[in-house]
């Protein structure tokens, strides 16, 4: 199972957007809320390379990036690649 840790805010649709389509293809995951953890919001910035939007999606240590990149990777069959990678 693909290791995927994705930064959320709870008030955000793009994040349930994105879990649901995680849990679709049966993968679990660790999320980590960024609502109201200022270094957390830092170290996902860092690590998404300046991006500041939630989510932020990384699977097997690379940086997807938000739902709109999961749901292209998936519709170009390049998520599921990713995940058994």
């Amino acid at each position: 199972m693909a290791n995927i840790v994705i930064y959320t805010k709870d008030y955000c649709p793009y994040c349930v957007k994105a879990k649901q389509l995680l849990k679709i293809k049966k993968q679990e995951f660790t999320e980590i809320d960024v609502t109201n953890d200022a270094d957390k919001a830092s170290e996902m910035v860092e690590k998404a390379g300046g991006a500041r939007t939630v989510p932020q999606i990384f699977i097997n240590g690379k940086h997807v990036g938000g739902y709109d990149d999961l749901q292209a990777a998936n519709d170009a069959g390049d998520l599921d690649k990713l995940l058994a990678s």
